[in-house]
């Protein structure tokens, strides 16, 4: 019965870090890049976009269609990385324990 007491303790201890950690990835803005910094991108640590920075050399109504990749760019940049710390802080609170694939723990 001891053991059960002491793992429910733990999964308890577990669940509020993992609540601190999404407080934290949701404060979290991660910025992508593309085109040499000529597009920018910010998405906060739910993957939402928050802001899109375009430099004004691009606005050319002839090479819209770069423009469009090139944002897109950003944004899967700016994607990978706000992934990589939500990973990284998920592996924090687990212990390193593997997560399987696509679980999503929050």
């Amino acid at each position: 019965m001891k053991d059960i007491m002491g793992m429910m303790s733990k999964v308890k201890e577990m669940q509020e870090r993992m609540g601190r950690v999404q407080e934290e990835l949701s404060e979290l803005e991660c910025e992508g890049q593309s085109g040499g910094g000529l597009v920018k991108v910010t998405l906060n640590g739910k993957g939402e976009m928050r802001k899109v920075s375009i430099d004004p050399s691009l606005l050319k109504p002839d090479e819209a269609e770069i423009l469009e990749d090139l944002v897109v760019a950003a944004s899967q940049d700016a994607k990978s990385k706000t992934e990589a710390i939500a990973q990284e802080k998920l592996a924090e609170v687990t212990g390193g324990l593997p997560i399987p694939p696509g679980m999503k723990l929050f």
